[in-house]
């Protein structure tokens, strides 16, 4: 319990530091890196154009709660959600 508690601080700890896209000048960056690195090339592609990632992406981060998102997250893709239906949920700087 005490490693899983010291893992969600300090994943929202470094949360808290990423710069918003909206707030940069220029795409890329450390936040570019750091996305890059934990989430893939079509995710970062998606950040350097401007888009902010959904609170599920960040919480893959953190080692249980990965299981959980997973799980979450197919079973909205076994239901047919569509970058559409996420758009209108959500709004389109996440999608």
């Amino acid at each position: 319990m005490k490693k899983i508690l010291i893992t969600s601080v300090i994943a929202l700890m470094m949360m808290g530091t990423m710069p918003q896209a909206e707030v940069e000048a220029k795409p890329g960056g450390f936040g570019g890196l750091l996305v890059g690195c934990c989430f893939g090339i079509r995710t970062v592609g998606e950040w350097n154009e401007g888009k902010d990632l959904h609170f599920r992406d960040w919480g893959r981060l953190i080692p249980v709660v990965n299981i959980v998102l997973a799980v979450w997250d197919g079973i909205q893709g076994y239901e047919g959600i569509t970058t559409g239906d996420l758009r209108a949920e959500y709004g389109a700087n996440y999608y």
